[in-house]
């Protein structure tokens, strides 16, 4: 089974996806989201692990909009715990460090640690890739923040450790696919879908008490602009429930009442 992801080994994707699929699968690295959504589009890859909102840091919107886009399905999801060590060459001092890299959602994740230090703060596309640059050139003036993982894969040091601005940061990701379903005997109770509403009053106040009727649990809400159309909202939506009949008299009711209906997937809820 070939699984693409949005980086290198050490990399939490990396991490995802061994976790997800066992660890006989082949990891297929891409350097962009882009490049998973390519590989699972055209074949390349059976499956992608895409990364999709952090406690912190909150929505990764462009990930919506590629899977949207490119008429993926969501078929499952899996959390983790993000826990951020900041790395560097064997023996180098921490004093020896004039510049800070990793990826910019990471950075993110990390601003408090970041705005006291006096180093250079620059982006890069992947944490555990900053670490093997470093481990490959022998840099010493360069720390990444990356995984405990990356750090034992490319025999760096840590000499920070969980410098995660809030201790307790979960990252939730998305199995995407072209196909609609991995396994179709798993049980599923939770939905991801978009929605696109007319401007008139109320519109999405109806929307939501038709899924509250139904004994239907929103997880998540966010709102993205419709490109062609300024000042219009597309909004994606993740909701529970418990029993699949009323998963299917809310969508009957909904549709009704939206300029545009789109599911993505029907999967099982995972939750850390």
């Amino acid at each position: 089974m070939k699984i693409a992801i949005q980086g290198i080994a050490g990399s939490y994707h990396d991490e995802v996806a061994k976790n997800y699929f066992g660890n006989e699968c082949t990891i297929i690295d891409c350097m962009t989201f882009d490049d998973v959504v390519l590989s699972v589009k055209d074949g390349v890859s059976d499956f992608g692990v895409m990364a999709i909102e952090n406690s912190i840091a909150g929505s990764l919107i462009p990930n919506y909009s590629l899977i949207d886009e490119n008429n993926l399905k969501i078929i499952g999801e899996y959390y983790i715990n993000i826990n951020h060590q900041l790395m560097v060459s064997p023996g180098t001092n921490i004093d020896e460090i004039k510049t800070i890299s990793s990826h910019p959602m990471a950075l993110l994740q990390c601003k408090d640690f970041l705005k006291n230090s006096n180093k250079l703060i620059l982006e890069d596309k992947d944490t555990a890739e900053v670490a093997r640059k470093i481990s490959k050139n022998k840099l010493t003036e360069v720390a990444a923040i990356a995984s405990e993982k990356a750090a034992e894969i490319y025999g760096l040091d840590i000499v920070e450790k969980n410098i995660q601005t809030i201790k307790n940061n979960e990252t939730r990701f998305v199995i995407v696919s072209s196909e609609d379903s991995l396994n179709s005997t798993i049980e599923k109770n939770k939905a991801s879908l978009k929605l696109i509403l007319n401007h008139s009053n109320g519109s999405l106040a109806k929307v939501l008490n038709i899924f509250s009727d139904n004994n239907i649990n929103l997880t998540k809400i966010q709102s993205i602009p419709v490109i062609e159309t300024p000042w219009k909202y597309s909004f994606f939506i993740d909701l529970t429930f418990t029993n699949i009949n009323d998963y299917t008299n809310a969508v009957k009711n909904v549709k009704l009442c939206s300029e545009l209906f789109k599911e993505f997937g029907l999967y099982k809820s995972e939750k850390l």
